[in-house]
């Protein structure tokens, strides 16, 4: 690991230095194109009118040249021939105004190019040059803790270097044949479970973090190896009153008139698992259920009934079809259900109720939580979960 971050290290830096020269030494010279052509526009802006008064002045004493000779020419004539001449000479001289010439600026009235160029600049490039770029033995965040869950990975993660203060998380994952990483998270939870997660698949994972008030991102953390062992969670195909998503962990309330408990496809949930439903919330009604049961029963139109647990929308808890006093929040859209089940007796029972088989369940909803023994009348290893909802727009995500 040593050899190998060090050496990608090495083609890191050398890679963004050579980077840094060819788009330093590109924005240079945009900025000398830049001002040459300051330079060539203010030339040829001012110098214009200048031109146009040395074409008028030199007109004006080519005029006077040709008016001089004209003048010599006259007088030396005869009497005749130079009282013509000088008439017409004295007519033309009337008629040119030689003393009309164009004011000529001063000097100091003059455009005088010349450039301001601050040194400093190199100080100060010099100075965010040596403080550019950093070497760290280790990233300031490491995963933590891989854990898994029926078609997916809960990754946990957390800061190794306490003088660096957090805004925001990064998480991104990989299958172990791809060589590509993608973004599964950005924020500041320090946990995310990621979903769609094929069973007995090796996948890589990896954070990083970035700095309360900065852009970059830190260096990625140590890449850590999970996979899941848990077959998904999936919704029964085929049922009339919901539509399913393609992976079949969606469940969506359609239009249909049909009613009903909507069961898992399989029994996959497991004692000692945490079960998680996450809702898109549609009307309520009192009837509707989201829950854990030992079998499919046909002909209910809720889990509120014998052999199940389950909680209704408006946040009442019903055990083996019986509503309890203490009660959960109701259930709000993106809020989570979570179900946590562990056996606690096996075989028979002393109390009345006839139950040969005790679970204890901890319902949580809306950061509140509910514990209770729930009794079966046989012992089962796994169990389905289930829904039911009356009215269209509820979508439920199991995991």
């Amino acid at each position: 690991q040593i050899k190998e971050s060090a050496s990608q290290t090495r083609d890191v830096l050398k890679q963004h230095f050579n980077d840094l020269k060819g788009t330093l030494g590109k924005l240079l010279d945009e900025r000398l194109v830049t001002l040459l052509q300051e330079v060539d526009t203010i030339e040829q802006e001012t110098i214009k009118p200048l031109d146009d008064c040395q074409k008028l002045i030199e007109h004006g004493v080519h005029t006077a040249e040709d008016l001089v000779q004209e003048g010599e020419i006259a007088i030396l004539g005869g009497v005749g021939e130079q009282n013509e001449k000088l008439w017409n000479f004295t007519k033309k001289a009337s008629h040119i105004q030689l003393d009309s010439l164009p004011e000529v600026p001063l000097l100091v009235d003059v455009p005088c190019l010349s450039a301001q160029l601050d040194d400093s600049i190199l100080n100060i490039v010099k100075d965010h040059i040596f403080k550019h770029g950093t070497v760290a033995s280790r990233p300031p965040v490491q995963i933590e803790e891989l854990i898994e869950k029926p078609g997916g990975i809960i990754v946990r993660w957390c800061k190794v270097d306490d003088d660096f203060i957090a805004q925001d998380y990064r998480l991104q994952f990989r299958k172990c044949t791809s060589n590509h990483f993608e973004d599964v998270y950005v924020g500041s939870e320090t946990e995310f479970i990621v979903l769609h997660i094929d069973p007995n698949v090796d996948y890589q994972f990896r954070v990083c973090a970035r700095g309360d008030g900065r852009q970059e991102w830190s260096p990625w953390s140590v890449p850590q190896m999970g996979h899941s062992t848990l077959v998904p969670h999936e919704w029964t195909a085929g049922f009339e009153g919901y539509s399913l998503s393609s992976r079949r962990n969606i469940a969506l309330r359609n239009d249909s008139e049909s009613s009903g408990v909507l069961y898992s496809r399989a029994p996959t949930y497991f004692c000692g698992q945490t079960l998680t439903f996450r809702q898109t919330v549609g009307q309520p009604d009192r009837r509707d259920s989201i829950g854990v049961c030992a079998e499919k029963q046909n002909g209910y139109d809720s889990l509120q009934r014998d052999q199940a647990v389950c909680i209704s929308t408006n946040g009442a808890v019903f055990v083996n079809g019986k509503e309890m006093t203490n009660q959960l929040p109701a259930v709000t859209s993106g809020s989570t259900v979570t179900f946590d089940i562990e056996a606690v007796t096996l075989g028979s029972t002393n109390n009345n109720d006839g139950g040969n088989f005790k679970l204890r369940v901890t319902i949580s909803s809306n950061n509140r939580e509910v514990v209770f023994d729930w009794l079966l009348d046989q012992s089962c290893g796994s169990l389905y979960f289930g829904c039911s909802f009356f009215y269209p727009g509820w979508k439920v995500l199991v995991f």
